[in-house]
């Protein structure tokens, strides 16, 4: 097929989109459910009504193709374990009597029956619950949600395209089971996982696909040759199949590198890759493998991660290139968009200058539709629309916003002095114990108390002016008390102030720095029926005055405990907002860290002599290729030091990181430099703990004994087996208890019942550690 004839034929796709619908229905509908208000029929009607509404916009906005089977309750990951039948021994009753509820028994755990761990997407914010595999593991194929969801586009008269996670990468996100013997790799499962997809592959064909799409992104990260081979077996057997669709095997998130030449020749119909940011590389490799002749390309130009507006020019220039470079090329986004807002047209409270800079799901749609139009008629055929983002793109260039020149030079004057504590951590700790006085194995929270309706309720009655600011600080004021006296009434050491006044950790301070938009409905699923706004980093940052000195040092004022002041670090504020593309994130990093260190000396002013810096996304944040880490840890860690460097040898400065794999970054976690660490390690069973010691961690840890992402309350016993475990690797002096994260989505029963059976716990073992 000539270079023309391939841009007659492009069409316009995406792999994915947002699942919650224009006001979140489906967490409303799931936790009505939860909560025994809705019946699971109710459920999958709002279901199924969402799914119909977005399959009309995507189909409105232009697109040939729509993706289906990307729609969960809860996570794919999860939906995929249902699909092939990896259901784990102590959940197969619960599954087995009512398969809704055993899904969510899966995600969330009951009270007796711990959950599937949860850990992050690759480098974003989304997170999956990780199968559980072992040498016992039987697969069995159930097809049914798949299908069903083909059948509902194909009875509307769309061409759709199932989305599965492909096999290897399913296997290579996998963890073994508790009772598999050591060393079992799941991946050596494949054989066996194969012919299961096999099955659900005909069940698709039978019921209409044409093609379906098998998404390994674990394959742009650094692969062995044992695992590139076990990549070019299962698409060697799954391309061999009589009986199946067309496949389409899609990376994303950055280059495929060597896992590329596997792709390319093995005997799919189809690859996705992704063309922006780092995976741009992606261009120059695929033509250094010849391309692939035969075979169709969808060209991932848009970002599906980030929410400013394409440059339809240069995305056009990229396109025309790879015309010439597979049989047939389609426009789409890099990845999913589950992972940008719905609709900038919901935003009323931005400047319609600044909101012509975004683009949300929506707007992203007619972005690819708007390319593959040009690509395949012609630019003359969409010359407004080129037009309009040169206007765009030259606003945002030109505005003041992303250019203050008092930041720039105070950032660009910041030495590495300014990144360094004044003691080193032996004296430090020695001056932190004598002022703070605390016990062996002190306890504590990682910051969050339960944001109860009544709260909730209390900010949307601010905003629509129901209450005047008098009233809600009032309520702010009585919330604290009641943490406060809970916390002391419990024997806590080491109080919070359980940010009542906090919206989100990210958005909380976003909205209090210059350089950031807040929207009112760009609402992203982090996991489950989680959902954040992620502010928007839209300009150079500074702090016009103090963020969280007044209710920190109220809540002091309330007991003679320390009250820790709690401030979100700069990779997290970056991670989790989405980020100006224009400079080099590490100079974005280190605006943040400035703006943050000027918070923490005022807290230490008005007299906190514990602060935390959260960093919970350090480690979803590292780059997915071994050879792009070195740079990122460096100014990384130097943003976090720069928020710190400032203090006292006696202000103890702890930091907290959750649900990610702390393996990797070990060293890096030393180079914070931190005197106290609380992590994620009651679902993992306290490997964290084992991972530091391996490592020689010298400061102060509190892995997590309470696993908070469940509504079930750990017993006493059970903290305390948890905490002797990480005593074995983690001396009781530098042994602190905590939960594993904070506590804003629990109720207030199980926060109770569970911080209660914490502090028994660290009680009861702090006896069996003075007596030995």
């Amino acid at each position: 097929m000539t270079a023309k004839s391939a841009a007659a034929a492009v069409r316009a796709t995406v792999h994915g989109y947002p699942r919650q619908g224009p006001d979140r229905e489906l967490k409303k509908a799931i936790e009505g459910y939860w909560k025994g208000r809705g019946t699971a029929h109710a459920l999958r009607e709002t279901a199924a009504g969402i799914r119909r509404a977005n399959l009309g916009q995507l189909a409105d906005a232009g697109l040939h193709e729509v993706p289906t089977g990307d729609f969960s309750y809860y996570d794919h990951v999860l939906d995929t374990s249902v699909m092939v039948g990896a259901i784990p021994a102590r959940h197969r009753a619960a599954v087995d009597a009512d398969a809704l509820d055993g899904y969510f028994a899966m995600a969330r755990g009951t009270q007796n029956c711990a959950p599937l761990e949860m850990t992050k997407w690759f480098d974003t914010n989304y997170h999956y619950l990780v199968p559980e595999l072992g040498p016992d593991t039987v697969f069995a194929a159930d097809s049914t949600k798949q299908v069903g969801e083909l059948r509902e586009a194909l009875a509307l008269g769309l061409a759709a395209r199932p989305v599965l996670v492909g096999p290897v990468t399913y296997l290579l996100l996998a963890k073994p089971a508790p009772d598999a013997p050591a060393g079992f790799d799941p991946l050596t499962l494949l054989d066996r996982l194969l012919p299961v997809y096999g099955e659900v592959l005909a069940d698709l064909r039978a019921a209409g696909a044409e093609w379906v799409q098998l998404d390994e992104p674990a394959l742009v990260q650094d692969r062995t040759p044992a695992e590139l081979n076990a990549a070019a077996r299962a698409y060697r057997d799954l391309g061999g199949l009589t009986d199946r669709p067309r496949l389409l095997v899609a990376s994303y998130f950055d280059r495929l590198g060597e896992a590329l030449p596997v792709l390319a020749t093995a005997p799919v119909e189809g690859l996705a890759l992704d063309f922006t940011g780092p995976a741009a590389a992606n261009l120059d490799a695929l033509a250094a493998v010849g391309g692939l002749p035969g075979k169709c390309l969808i060209a991932g130009v848009v970002n599906g991660r980030n929410i400013w507006v394409n440059d339809l020019s240069a995305s056009l220039a990229t396109l025309g290139t790879l015309l010439g470079l597979a049989d047939r090329v389609d426009v789409g986004a890099s990845c999913s968009l589950l992972h940008v807002p719905l609709d900038t047209a919901a935003e009323r409270d931005i400047e319609p200058q600044i909101l012509r800079w975004l683009a949300f799901a929506r707007q992203k749609t007619a972005e690819i539709a708007t390319l593959a139009k040009g690509l395949a008629q012609g630019t003359d055929t969409i010359a407004a629309e080129l037009a309009a983002n040169r206007a765009d793109l030259a606003s945002r260039a030109g505005s003041p916003i992303t250019h203050d020149p008092a930041v720039r030079a105070r950032t660009a004057a910041f030495t590495a002095f300014d990144a360094r504590r004044s003691y080193p951590y032996r004296q430090r700790a020695a001056a932190q114990r004598a002022h703070l006085k605390l016990p062996l194995l002190p306890t504590t929270t990682i910051g969050s108390f339960p944001q109860t309706g009544e709260l909730r309720a209390a900010r949307a009655d601010l905003r629509a002016g129901r209450i005047d600011p008098a009233e809600y600080e009032e309520r702010i004021r009585a919330e604290i008390q009641e943490v406060i006296a809970f916390q002391e009434k419990a024997g806590i050491d080491v109080l919070v102030h359980g940010e009542a006044e906090r919206n989100d950790m990210v958005q909380h301070f976003a909205e209090q720095l210059t350089g950031y938009l807040a929207t009112q409905h760009g609402w992203v699923q982090s996991y489950g029926t989680r959902y954040v706004r992620p502010p928007i980093l839209a300009g150079d940052i500074s702090r016009p005055g103090p963020m969280t000195v007044r209710w920190t040092s109220y809540a002091q004022s309330l007991t003679t405990k320390p009250v820790k002041g709690m401030l979100t670090g700069p990779v997290t504020m970056l991670a989790w907002s989405f980020i100006r593309d224009d400079q080099p994130v590490g100079e974005t990093a280190r605006q943040v860290a400035l703006a943050l260190r000027d918070e923490v000396n005022d807290l230490e002013t008005a007299g906190t002599s514990v602060i935390q810096v959260d960093e919970p996304a350090l480690r979803e944040t590292l780059p997915l290729r071994a050879a792009d880490r070195p740079d990122y840890l460096t100014w990384a860690t130097e943003a976090f030091r720069l928020t710190t460097g400032g203090v006292r040898p006696d202000t103890q400065i702890h930091t907290h990181m959750c649900y990610a794999e702390f393996g990797d970054i070990v060293q890096a976690i030393d180079d914070l430099d931190a005197d106290v660490i609380s992590l994620e390690a009651a679902r993992s069973h306290m490997q964290v703990a084992r991972e530091l010691a391996a490592h020689g961690y010298p400061r102060e840890a509190g892995p997590g004994v309470y696993d908070i992402h469940s509504p079930r309350v750990p017993s006493t016993d059970e903290a305390a087996d948890l905490l002797r475990t990480g005593l074995k690797a983690i001396p009781a002096e530098r042994l602190w208890v905590n939960p594993d994260c904070g506590l804003k989505t629990r109720g207030w029963p199980e926060v109770r019942a569970s911080l209660e059976h914490l502090v028994a716990a660290a009680r009861e073992v702090r006896r069996e550690v003075s007596t030995d």
